[in-house]
């Protein structure tokens, strides 16, 4: 199996059962709320995601080489925030993933098609 394959299973299970095997020790993550390296760093993110919100979807629209060492996802997160009202939430956005020379994530920067105050205002105004 390829790591484009991979990386769509992972889509596909998440944040359940993820191939941190693919990055390296020291992947670099971005999003709008956060930026550090590690993958260790990176895995204990997924677990806060997948004990504090719930009903978590992760579709995976497109997924592709946009250069020899780069690979392009199209994606929507969709979750129930964990506040008493149980808000709907989502996020459609993209991530580009930097591959080395060795066929490992190097990078994992993602970009959200919307702002991180309309990700609020989610939570402030849906009611489930």
């Amino acid at each position: 199996m390829d790591i484009l394959d991979q990386i769509r299973l992972d889509y596909e299970r998440f944040p359940h059962d993820q191939s941190y095997h693919l990055y390296v020790e020291d992947v670099y993550f971005k999003d709008p709320l956060n930026q550090f390296r590690g993958v260790e760093r990176y895995r204990r993110m997924i677990g806060f995601i997948d004990r504090w919100f719930k009903d978590i979807d992760l579709q995976l629209h497109e997924i592709k080489y946009a250069q020899p060492h780069q690979i392009e996802t199209r994606w929507t997160l969709s979750w129930v925030a964990p506040v008493p009202w149980q808000p709907p939430m989502s996020i459609p956005g993209r991530s580009e993933l930097g591959i080395s020379e060795a066929g490992k994530v190097i990078s994992h920067i993602d970009y959200w098609d919307c702002s991180r105050l309309s990700v609020l205002g989610q939570l402030l105004t849906n009611k489930r």
